[in-house]
């Protein structure tokens, strides 16, 4: 595993376009805490997809060329609502992990906030990178 800082200039990646899914904003049950348990927090979480060009050049300017938007937003409403979550790193690394399942995505990159835990901070998160094995 790269360090998230190192992702974008991994050589494999030098020809792969880059989708992204910015500050998406969801309502989770995550946290380890006892008043975490009792209701949603805040979480915002933000992905990069990294596809070859081989793979995402559309010729014929259709959507079933390319990797769909919706695929992101997808998979992480299919996670958060399989109830509650300990831990972030749980959350970042089971997203990565189903980014990687698409047959056309090489390297997913995801991180995921929570705004709402400390009065003197903008947000507390964690991020990972993960690169298909060959």
């Amino acid at each position: 595993m790269l360090a998230a800082s190192a992702a974008f200039a991994h050589p494999k990646l030098a020809a792969c376009r880059r989708l992204f899914l910015r500050n998406y904003e969801v309502y989770i049950n995550i946290g380890v805490h006892d008043f975490e348990k009792r209701g949603e927090q805040r979480v915002v979480i933000n992905i990069d997809l990294f596809v070859p060009f081989a793979l995402s050049t559309p010729k014929e300017d259709k959507l079933r060329e390319v990797v769909d938007y919706d695929f992101m937003r997808a998979t992480v409403a299919k996670r958060v609502s399989q109830g509650h979550i300990h831990l972030q790193e749980t959350l970042c690394d089971d997203l990565a992990r189903a980014m990687l399942e698409h047959p056309h995505v090489l390297a997913a990159r995801v991180s995921t906030e929570k705004p709402d835990v400390y009065p003197d901070c903008d947000a507390v998160g964690v991020e990972v990178f993960r690169i298909k094995e060959d």
